[in-house]
């Protein structure tokens, strides 16, 4: 049992999005970054040795991706075919652009079991595990005896109609006594050109909030799902979204409190000259703040000392305050939460504390999704806020980081930084990012910077940037976890290449792989067959209610299949040799200790 109950955990993370004056330090800095740079200059010096120590004496491990036997030795010749058909149709650009509409026209001329019948057997069947987690189970188990895991997704969502998408959202995201155009931060506001969030987005499923009632119909639909992963496997991951477990109104406004507290500090920081630093190397010296009454020359906070100036306070409505850049002053970010909207925000909170006690007492890891960038501040945080409380003895809680966005190293080292002086495990998912196209129109739309990356090699360069510090700081500490969530074989290669110059083996179990179920698997099984945690994203869910997770896996799909023809190729020449051997019925067999 933890120290804290859950509904003290529930009020630490709601007191904790209080914002106080800079008046009231609540701590020390100076001596905390003092004693912590000592330590790091301690760590780094025998970082090192301890480096060339371990690449001496871990094996080296080579993996062939070209080898077809071994990539596909876990599917039969009919699922060869399957990932065939359905991989050349996704080239398609028109059957593509009207994948939704020739879907509807097919069940209507087919009938319902017909057209359930016919998805089975091609896209439904190439994408999504099952119907339930009942049916799923023969999938995972047939997965993890060739060496791949699952995290299972749950993947129904509403087939809602544009307008009924935009008035869901504009309706969960304004406060019932907060006049649309009040916010001064245009991102974080609600905009109705960009209301249905499922616009521009590949891959990622979308929820909008209706009431308190369908959020608690999400938390138990996570329920069942931490369940199933445990009961599957005995590693299993379980992802969960936070759009899903409230109003969004919440994310939104506490994200702009977070941004806007960044930003006085950036502020702060160009004022004494320490501006274009990486955000762990900027530090503000108090004298000039006159931050506390007695103070010595060059004491200093950093970014995470600025972050903690949190404090306990009586009502978020009254006292959720951010500076004023121009004249200094604090102001009232808001004008009031209504008693109903504070309620709102504390069963969010609950709803987490509830998922993530269920799945450390099934002994499954929670993987929250990332988001849209004026949700994403605030996902990130309350996610960091259960690692704090969750991840003390093992990593339970893994956070989402998009390597797309410009800030996503500093966000990343930052994490790694306080997980490293609190002395939690630090969780972390790689993804390049899914809501590229929609960030960045709604950027330019509105008139805000883009907070993507200019072009693809510039997040390449920025996923092998954040990557290569996680694992720095796994030699270093061993406290640290990853998932290289990637259909990128170059980034896989660049991360196996970067373990065997650390000395980083497989069965430590701190670097994992992962890719979505029926893409990539000339990479996910020849890894989990070579001794390394890999992991299948695995959707689930009934074959009429992830039609919309299925059009857009089908869009995705075209990108990726006309970037690369090596997928098709290599299951063309696998299905040639088995035929040519004779091998017309082959059936899949594991090797023995897979």
């Amino acid at each position: 049992m933890h120290e804290r109950s859950r509904y003290e955990y529930v009020g630490q993370i709601h007191a904790k999005l209080i914002l106080n004056s800079p008046q009231s330090m609540l701590r020390s800095p100076s001596t905390v970054a003092s004693t912590q740079a000592d330590q790091d200059v301690t760590n780094r010096e025998s970082y090192s040795s301890r480096k060339s120590r371990n690449a001496s004496s871990s094996p080296k491990i080579s993996i062939d991706f070209e080898l077809t036997q071994e990539a596909y030795k876990s599917k039969d010749n009919l699922e060869l075919l399957r990932s065939l058909v359905v991989f050349k149709l996704c080239s398609y650009d028109l059957l593509v652009d009207k994948n939704k509409e020739l879907m509807d026209i097919s069940k209507f001329v087919l009938g319902k079991k017909a057209f359930e019948q016919f998805m089975k057997m091609t896209f439904y069947g190439q994408f999504v595990a099952g119907e339930d987690h009942k049916s799923i189970k023969s999938l995972i188990q047939k997965n993890r005896a060739f060496g791949v895991g699952s995290v299972l997704d749950y993947s129904v969502e509403e087939d809602l109609t544009q307008e009924d998408a935009v008035t869901k959202e504009m309706d969960s995201c304004v406060s019932a006594t907060e006049k649309e155009g009040m916010s001064k931060e245009k991102q974080y506001k609600a905009h109705q050109q960009f209301g249905d969030r499922r616009g521009g987005v590949t891959g990622a499923r979308t929820y909008f909030y209706s009431d308190e009632a369908k959020c608690d119909q999400h938390m138990e639909t996570f329920l069942k799902c931490i369940k199933a992963s445990g009961g599957s496997s005995v590693d299993g991951f379980s992802a969960i979204k936070m759009t899903a477990l409230g109003r969004p109104q919440f994310l939104l406004k506490f994200s702009e409190v977070l941004v806007k507290w960044k930003r006085f500090f950036s502020f702060l920081a160009a004022q004494q000259g320490r501006d274009g630093m990486e955000a762990l190397e900027q530090r503000l010296e108090l004298q000039p703040l006159q931050v506390h009454r007695t103070h010595r020359v060059g004491e200093t906070i950093d970014r995470l000392d600025w972050n903690s100036l949190i404090d306990d306070r009586i009502k978020i409505s009254d006292l959720l305050v951010v500076p004023n850049l121009e004249t200094g002053q604090l102001e009232p970010l808001l004008n009031k939460f209504t008693e109903e909207e504070e309620k709102q925000m504390k069963r969010m909170l609950q709803r987490l504390d509830v998922l993530a006690n269920h799945a450390e007492e099934h002994s499954v890891r929670l993987m929250v999704d990332a988001e849209q960038t004026y949700f994403q501040p605030a996902i990130s945080t309350l996610t960091v806020e259960m690692q704090r409380i969750y991840n003390r003895g093992k990593p339970v809680i893994f956070n989402t980081y998009q390597c797309y966005l410009k800030e996503a190293y500093d966000i990343v080292t930052m994490d790694v930084e306080l997980s490293r002086r609190e002395g939690w495990f630090f969780g972390a998912k790689l993804v390049r990012g899914a809501y590229m196209y929609q960030e960045r129109s709604r950027a330019e739309e509105i008139g805000y910077e883009d907070p993507i990356n200019p072009d693809y090699e510039t997040t390449n360069m920025m996923y092998h940037k954040c990557l290569d510090y996680i694992l720095d700081e796994i030699v270093l500490n061993r406290n640290a976890n990853v998932m290289v969530a990637s259909h990128n074989e170059d980034t896989v290669k660049h991360t196996l290449r970067r373990m065997n110059e650390l000395g980083l083996t497989p069965t430590e179990n701190k670097v994992y792989f992962g890719q979505l179920l029926g893409m990539c698997d000339q990479i996910s099984f020849p890894l989990g067959q070579a001794g390394f945690p890999v992991y299948k994203y695995v959707p689930y869910g009934p074959v009429n209610e992830v039609i919309p997770y299925l059009s857009r896996r089908a869009q995705e799909n075209r990108g990726f299949m006309k970037g690369s023809q090596r997928e098709r190729e290599m299951l063309w020449k696998e299905l040639k040799r088995r035929l040519a051997s004779g091998q017309v019925f082959y059936r899949p067999q594991p090797e023995p200790g897979l």
